[in-house]
């Protein structure tokens, strides 16, 4: 079976700096309409270690803190054919309108891509932006290096968002 699910909103402030871009939601975060909703993704436990956010916090509270963080969230993929939650399997993704949000949202500053897929597909639809993007060692579980290296790769956040 494909995923007919659209993708999810960005979720981004007028203070962003900072826009991680995933692949595209898990089935369960679009079925919950949560961005990282799987509990078995490492990325609220990263974001724990980087930016102090309880991952404890009501889903709510999380963005909110992330907000006031000035980190914004997307995916790069506004729609694709996928059966399972695994970035392997995606087929026929249609990209988000980044260059469009990036237009209206002149304060970001540095993209963050959340996995290899995020890069493959932001490289291939957005090959022409200027804007500084750093790939990151995907927070899913299928990405098998331990957590503590993930943390420490992320970190890169932190210093894109103490730049001028």
């Amino acid at each position: 079976m494909t995923s007919s699910y659209s993708g999810l909103s960005p979720l981004i402030s007028p203070a962003s700096r900072v826009l991680i871009l995933g692949s595209y939601p898990s089935i369960i975060s679009l079925k919950t309409g949560q961005y990282y909703a799987n509990p078995r993704n490492m990325f609220w436990d990263i974001i724990e270690d980087i930016l102090g956010i309880s991952k404890n916090l009501s889903y709510k509270d999380r963005i909110s803190s992330l907000m006031e963080e000035k980190v914004g969230l997307w995916d790069v993929y506004a729609n694709c054919n996928r059966p399972t939650s695994s970035d392997a399997k995606i087929t026929e993704p249609v990209p988000n309108d980044i260059k469009g949000l990036l237009a209206s949202h002149h304060h970001i500053k540095t993209i963050f891509l959340n996995g290899r897929e995020a890069e493959k597909g932001f490289l291939r639809f957005f090959p022409d932006l200027e804007i500084p993007c750093r790939y990151l060692p995907s927070s899913s579980p299928a990405h098998a290096i331990p957590l503590k290296e993930k943390v420490k790769r992320w970190m890169d956040i932190n210093q894109a968002l103490s730049e001028p």
